[in-house]
């Protein structure tokens, strides 16, 4: 007898089912994708306990006939990818088929539609449809899907607490929110509203719906193109980065998508405008012809490759950095006091019950659990970047009006003054940035100058360290490093750069070839720009150092000379002001 047998269908879904349906916002962003899919303009999202009750979606797409309403829950049922020609040129949001017969094999479904001609309601449990009945004939569809995992308790453990499921459901929604602003999206969680957008195409809007006014008063438009590609969408200013990379929403034909290579070439086009551990706020949608995308990595559809990565990678850090370096980036010391920030009540996620939910307002899902207060304490509104008067050249750069040290507070901040206003300046951070544009500079220097030792210096490394170091000999050489392998695990240095510090050459020299072997993902432009920013630290006075005046008036000179005067190498601002409208609002001078 034969041991092997084609399993039958509903056994087929349940198994799908456990790829495709890990947790609440799934159910949410199959379904949603078919209402998109069905050319909606409104899509509405109601949700019983966080999804785990109840997830109803109802849209004014185009609808089904009868026949099409009960094939829908058939595995590989699709209306959307029929040959090889479709699934290497997917445009639709689904193609799969699997979808709605992995939901239904797991829950009860109800599904009313109507093409306008005729209405249909199909009622499926566990996988096998009950009932099939006319409805009224208003076109578009409602899917509800109740008692999710009713029929797998194992897989109902595993659901996480009430608010990490609505987390992730709000999260998802925004997300489709800013892929297709001409969508009016509404969220409702227990009857309470979590959003609501226009659907009228400005995406800047749907950006302020999703993360308040302060934030999307600091979001400049982006695009640009290549041959291949064309980017578009809202970048931040670096003064309101993030802790988490969640904010980073990238979308490839208006489809989120999960690239860990693009996310990484965003972040590190703001290299050294923000703090290493810090994630700006980004919505970036790729325009692209689908035969150089592929969308069939992974069931959930998020999971994207690209063909010519390098240049849609080389376009994005491009066009962002462009952009950065037309803003004016010395944030404001006033605290804005935003009733957004500051009304929403506290509440311990972690212990959130299933009645907590019903409470939960907009602004706390989207300001208490994602924002850090620490986030929003700046801010330069465009009356205020008026009143800093920065000089703008030619090119586009900024340079600071002259500023006159004034006094020096916790031997740490330098206080100056100019007509315009009163800034307070991070000695350390400034000196940070001074130092890593000269060190940067000096090691680009193609004639640069190589000092020969009388007697070399011998350094010992690790076994593996030595190996890798050993490959970058050639690279050393270009910097001015002339040194040759002396036994085991150990080079010796022949020649240095005039620029390392004098009596420190080994302490420096030992650095470099630590950051050659520790870097995960050696490239020579990080090599140099990480040894710069570490050679530009061990040069600059530090905090609590001391400095006169005059050593101040030349600091802050040096800074206004700078290409990027406003943040140290790691991130940090090296600069904040009081405007002179500022300081006589504080003193009740002027009255708003």
């Amino acid at each position: 007898m034969s041991k092997i047998h084609v399993m039958d269908e509903v056994l087929a879904n349940k198994i799908a089912a456990g790829e495709v349906i890990e947790k609440m916002m799934n159910v949410v962003k199959e379904l949603v994708e078919n209402s998109i899919d069905a050319k909606s303009t409104a899509i509405k999202i109601e949700l019983g306990d966080s999804g785990v009750k109840m997830v109803k979606i109802s849209d004014n797409g185009i609808g089904m006939d009868r026949d099409d309403a009960q094939l829908a829950f058939s595995r590989h049922a699709t209306s959307k990818c029929h040959n090889l020609h479709d699934l290497f040129n997917i445009e639709s949001l689904g193609f799969r088929g699997e979808a709605l017969p992995s939901i239904a094999s797991v829950s009860k479904v109800r599904l009313k539609t109507s093409n306008g001609q005729v209405g249909t309601e199909v009622i499926v449990e566990g996988g096998q449809i009950r009932e099939v009945i006319n409805s009224d004939l208003q076109e578009g569809t409602s899917i509800t899907v109740k008692d999710i995992f009713y029929n797998t308790p194992v897989r109902l453990k595993y659901i996480k607490n009430l608010y990490s499921e609505l987390a992730n459901v709000v999260d998802y929604v925004n997300k489709m929110a800013l892929s297709y602003p001409y969508i009016k999206f509404t969220l409702i969680n227990n009857g309470k509203t979590l959003l609501d957008t226009a659907g009228d195409g400005n995406l800047h809007k749907v950006i302020y719906d999703i993360y308040g006014s302060s934030v999307a008063r600091k979001m400049v438009k982006i695009e640009n193109s290549n041959d291949d590609y064309e980017i578009s969408g809202y970048i931040s200013y670096p003064e309101v980065a993030r802790s988490s990379r969640n904010s980073i929403t990238t979308l490839v034909n208006n489809r989120v998508i999960r690239n860990n290579d693009l996310i990484k070439a965003i972040v590190d086009s703001y290299h050294t405008y923000i703090p290493k551990d810090k994630f700006p706020i980004i919505v970036l949608n790729i325009i692209v012809d689908p035969i150089l995308v592929d969308v069939n990595v992974h069931p959930t559809k998020m999971d994207v490759k690209f063909s010519k990565m390098d240049e849609l990678k080389q376009l994005i850090n491009d066009t962002i950095i462009m952009k950065i370096k037309e803003m004016i980036l010395i944030p404001d010391a006033i605290e804005q006091s935003n009733e957004e920030y500051q009304t929403a009540p506290k509440t311990d996620f972690n212990n959130l019950t299933q009645e907590d939910t019903n409470d939960i307002s907009y602004q706390e899902t989207f300001t208490t659990f994602e924002v850090d207060e620490e986030e929003n304490t700046y801010d330069v509104s465009p009356v205020k970047r008026e009143q800093l008067k920065i000089e703008v050249e030619e090119d586009n750069t900024y340079t600071i009006k002259e500023m006159i040290p004034r006094g020096i507070v916790y031997e740490t901040y330098v206080i100056a003054e100019n007509e315009d206003g009163m800034y307070i300046i991070d000695q350390h951070a400034a000196a940070e940035r001074i130092n890593y544009e000269k060190c940067k500079k000096n090691i680009l220097n193609p004639s640069i100058k190589a000092i020969p030792l009388l007697v070399p210096i011998t350094i010992e490394m690790p076994k593996n360290e030595y190996l890798i170091v050993k490959e970058k000999l050639d690279l050393l050489k270009e910097i001015g490093i002339t040194c040759e392998e002396f036994g085991d695990n150990t080079v010796v240095v022949r020649t240095h750069p005039s620029w390392l510090r004098q009596d420190l050459e080994k302490s420096d020299l030992k650095k470099i070839f630590e950051i050659i072997a520790t870097s995960e993902e050696f490239s020579k432009e990080k090599f140099i720009d990480h040894m710069a920013a570490t050679m530009a630290c061990r040069m600059s006075i530090k905090a609590n150092d001391y400095i006169n005046l005059e050593e101040a008036r030349y600091l802050l000179d040096e800074l206004r000379k700078c290409e990027n005067p406003f943040n140290c190498p790691h991130g940090r601002p090296t600069i904040i002001t009081y405007t002179k409208y500022d300081l006589e609002k504080l003193f009740k001078r002027v009255m708003e």
